[in-house]
């Protein structure tokens, strides 16, 4: 249980180590919180500061998150006795932890992003071969829509139904649910701009758009 809660401290100040805000410091001094929609995400870094500024956030983001998830757990820590004898539990715990800490960042005062690209990783470290679906459905609901914010909430609902039908694990499943009601609540204001009619468009992949 010691090391279990070790790990899961140190999965959190992992995810609070932002891409956008560590990109921007060595970009400049750039604090894209203070920029376009004020996300410290990679969708509001590309918007604002440009695709080869937003690699590298998704980069950080999504390695962090791969990290916590499939190396962290099986790292002997020194002078532990109480090793987790779980390992799935370990990368569970560690995963949970990883995103709210991308999402509350301890180091920025808890203003984070929402989660997206480090879930990403997260699945990466879980199950990688999960990643095909999930990004083929993030594709085709932003293809069909325009919305990256819709396309991320189905994506997210993909991995536990893959989760569930493929992998056939309850406690991925179980997992996967939480983490997918975890993004809609941090695209919570993202549901209520499409409510609203004044939500941005990806109107570059938006395939059914007006002509």
């Amino acid at each position: 249980m010691i090391e279990l809660t070790l790990k899961a401290l140190i999965a959190y100040l992992l995810g609070s180590v932002l891409g956008s805000l560590l990109v921007g410091k060595l970009w400049g001094g750039v604090d894209i919180r203070q920029l376009g929609s004020g996300n410290a995400g990679g969708t509001n870094a590309l918007r604002t500061k440009g695709p080869w500024f937003a690699l590298w956030v998704m980069v950080i983001d999504i390695g962090k998150g791969w990290l916590a998830s499939a190396v962290l757990p099986q790292v002997t820590l020194p002078m532990i006795s109480d090793t987790t004898s779980d390992q799935l539990l370990a990368k569970l715990v560690c995963s949970a932890a990883v995103v709210v800490g991308h999402v509350y960042p301890i180091w920025y005062s808890f203003r984070g992003g929402k989660g997206a690209a480090t879930l990403i990783g997260i699945v990466l470290g879980l199950e990688p071969l999960a990643v095909v679906p999930v990004l083929c459905v993030w594709l085709g609901v932003l293809a069909l829509t325009g919305y990256v914010g819709l396309a991320t909430i189905v994506a997210a609902l993909a991995f536990p139904a893959y989760a569930i039908l493929v992998v056939q694990s309850q406690p991925l499943f179980l997992f996967g649910v939480s983490a997918a009601v975890f993004v809609i609540f941090t695209h919570r204001s993202n549901l209520a701009r499409m409510r609203a009619g004044t939500e941005n468009r990806a109107m570059r992949i938006w395939l059914l758009r007006p002509r």
